[in-house]
């Protein structure tokens, strides 16, 4: 589909309309952002927490871990099988442990304390990915980036609206082929949509609210 023909607009506005009748939780990260007023902090420790984990799990993780470091230095003060105890079952919570000791202490030997607002600076932090710092610079800064995971890069593929074959080279395409204005959009309503009704096998597409602007590939395969 080439990108000219995407009609964004409709799309985006459709999106928008399933998820207000749908009436469910924003992403569990989207959701710690909100109650912890775009913290960059909290929204870093979610989103860590957030890998290869249930939102519900995350969710209650991040509150419990935030209960007890609030910032950088509360978090340096505990012991990392404390950590571990706090944001268990989160998956690989020992590295994810590990992952936030070492940064709660860069964070105070480079930054003050404070969680950088570059991307440069983001990937230089012990377990954090293109994925991580693209949405702590969009949900804790309010900076337009393109935040990738198996979600959006999974329904990008299908609905035909570009070819890629790893969740960083969409983002790279997306990057030339979206809006800007939707940038920070894309990833709050594709996880949830790709949670919810295109699910990676047997998705509902009789359901599919955006399926005029969709080439169902390699959907079939499913069926």
């Amino acid at each position: 589909m080439p990108s000219g023909k995407i009609k964004w607009e409709a799309i985006f506005a459709a999106l928008e309309k399933w998820r207000h009748n749908l009436g469910a939780n924003d992403p569990s990260v989207n959701t710690v952002a909100e109650q912890y007023s775009q913290s960059p902090w909290a929204v870093l420790v979610s989103t860590i927490i957030s890998l290869r984990t249930k939102d519900d799990v995350t969710l209650a993780a991040s509150k419990k871990l935030l209960e007890k470091a609030s910032n950088p230095a509360e978090l340096a003060a505990l012991k990392q099988k404390k950590i571990e105890k706090l944001i268990y079952p989160a998956g690989f919570y020992r590295n994810k442990a590990a992952s936030l000791k070492k940064i709660a202490a860069i964070l105070i030997k480079q930054y003050n304390g404070k969680v950088p607002s570059s991307m440069e600076a983001l990937l230089s932090l012990p377990g954090v990915g293109r994925k991580t710092a693209n949405l702590v610079l969009n949900e804790a800064f309010d900076i337009d980036a393109v935040c990738v995971d198996i979600h959006v890069h999974r329904i990008s593929n299908r609905c035909g609206w570009l070819t890629s074959k790893g969740p960083e080279e969409t983002e790279t395409v997306l990057r030339e082929i979206l809006p800007k204005k939707f940038w920070k959009r894309i990833n709050r309503l594709l996880v949830l949509y790709g949670q919810k009704l295109c699910r990676p096998v047997s998705p509902f597409c009789s359901r599919c609210v955006i399926a005029k602007f969709c080439s169902r590939r390699d959907v079939d395969r499913f069926r």
